[in-house]
């Protein structure tokens, strides 16, 4: 997997720490507007003095608005024990949403170093704290990469260093969610041709036996004989067969309740099978499995951030393709638990590797709560654009916590309608159900919702959430702590919602 930085923190001043240590390459320090003007924080003025500049003069010959994010390095001729650059970095508000943002624009800037220090999130709240390590763990992160092409100029910082008060709580919830994240993206980002469903279950297997979880995988033999029908049928078509995972996390005291269950799409590659995508749609298709990615992190991180409720996670893995064996348009499916699917479109192959999954969960292990999480529909990226999920409920009690934690975490959600006036459009005339409305159908739109309400027909009535991440899982370009190419969506959201669960 791809580098990450080390954070680690420390009291007392920004110089002295700075003159202690040998390795230090970037040294920052957090300005923000107060009463109209910009002033430095508590450091500013001992760091300003041991470099012999006027700070004051600085921050209005430069122009410094302190804005989120914003850098400004310092023009110096560093002395001896102190580095050769010296930034100022715009905190905006000092809120945890501006914080993060600030924490990502200095990772961006130190790639390639060795040893930032900086007093950012200095003296503000756990939330704070929370936040700056995941912006700058988040906002530097550089993928894997293979090749004899050095990219040690644009690898993520080594060692970030906070220098002043910050609540270790904060610190240690920081790390962990980043963690996470970055786990969740290097799994999107690892190519489709080493990434079949055979290897993200050995590497489920593998992670979750070190995170003392149970993991359990079904082989396609296996699959058969218990009857994922839509699972069976997307990977038809490929060389490499599907797998089913569950792993199972259960905390003391908390092993007698009903689990909480999070179900991911595991699409490992999608080409559309029959129903082929155009070229450049496939592109990005190796992150198809961005929900799996998502859960299966969440998952792994529940024993180190402590949550107190069991949680299963469920991961339907198949390679969508095309051969002589793949399923077609006009065929009928039996998905788990013996309904019949008409299939119309082979591109839409998520919500049958979900039903699956759904079905499993209901019938196997009596949710609490059930959550599933997927790349599903182009219509929600079209719908929300490229930061928002499209979140679907049937309680609002549970709309409200996820939309809360999205908050929290920066994964941005919005709830949509179950919209029941399009529920007919699903109807079909050989099959139990269509998963895409059919030509001639009452709504030539709402792709999205569509797509949800086929989802709720394998939740028996269970207290259900889905959340559509097409947009937010991928980037074009960097953004915040949001990097090019798999961003992870989904995973700190699930992982603060776990962790607000009582």
């Amino acid at each position: 997997m791809g580098p990450q930085t080390s954070v680690t923190n420390r009291s007392g001043s920004l110089v002295s720490a700075v003159r202690e240590t040998d390795d230090v390459d970037l040294i920052a320090v957090s300005v923000r507007k107060a009463d109209g003007s910009v002033v430095a924080d508590r450091h500013g003025d001992q760091v300003a003095a041991a470099y012999g500049v006027d700070l004051a003069s600085v921050l209005v010959a430069e122009r410094v608005k302190a804005g989120p994010g914003e850098i400004v390095r310092v023009p110096v001729m560093a002395p001896d024990g102190l580095p050769q650059r010296f930034v100022l970095v715009g905190i905006g508000t000092g809120s945890a949403r501006d914080l993060r943002r600030a924490a990502a624009a200095l990772a961006r800037k130190a790639r390639g170093r060795r040893h930032v220090m900086t007093t950012l999130g200095d003296g503000y709240s756990t939330e704070g704290a929370r936040a700056v390590v995941e912006g700058f763990v988040l906002g530097g992160y550089t993928p894997p990469s293979a090749g004899l092409k050095s990219r040690a100029e644009s690898s993520p910082a080594a060692q970030l260093t906070l220098v002043g008060g910050h609540p270790a709580i904060g610190l240690d919830r920081g790390r962990a969610h980043a963690r996470a994240t970055v786990l969740a993206r290097d799994l999107a980002e690892t190519p489709a041709n080493l990434k079949n469903p055979a290897w993200l279950a050995g590497q489920a297997a593998d992670l979750g036996a070190a995170a003392g979880l149970d993991v359990q995988i079904w082989d396609e033999s296996r699959l058969a004989d218990e009857g994922f029908g839509g699972l069976l049928a997307v990977g038809s078509g490929s060389a490499t067969p599907p797998r089913f995972v569950r792993i199972d996390y259960r905390p003391e005291g908390g092993r007698r309740r009903k689990p909480v269950v999070l179900v991911g799409k595991g699409i490992t590659f999608d080409t559309g099978g029959i129903s082929i995508k155009p070229r450049l749609s496939m592109v990005p298709m190796k992150t198809d499995m961005s929900g799996a990615a998502a859960v299966l992190a969440a998952l792994l991180a529940c024993p180190e951030v402590g949550v107190r409720r069991p949680v299963t996670g469920l991961l339907p893995l198949a390679e969508n393709a095309f051969g002589a064996g793949s399923y077609r348009p006009g065929d009928v499916v039996t998905t788990y638990g013996g309904r019949t699917v008409e299939i119309l479109d082979t591109d839409a192959e998520g919500r049958l590797v979900l039903a699956d999954g759904l079905a499993y969960a209901v019938r196997n292990l009596d949710p609490d709560v059930l959550v599933d999480i997927a790349t599903l529909t182009g219509a929600a990226g079209v719908g929300l654009g490229k930061r928002h999920a499209a979140l679907y409920s049937t309680t609002d009690r549970l709309a409200g916590a996820l939309t809360e934690a999205a908050t929290g975490s920066g994964e941005q959600v919005w709830r949509m309608p179950l919209v029941e006036d399009y529920r007919p459009v699903l109807e079909s005339s050989v099959a139990d159900i269509r998963h895409v409305p059919g030509r001639g159908a009452q709504t030539s739109g709402g792709g999205s919702i569509t797509a949800a309400l086929f989802l709720r027909e394998f939740t028996a009535g269970a207290r259900w959430a889905h959340l559509d991440i097409a947009g937010p899982s991928r980037s074009d370009r960097d953004e915040n702590e949001v990097t090019r190419g798999a961003t992870g969506f989904g995973t700190r959201l699930l992982l603060r919602w776990l962790e607000s669960l009582r």
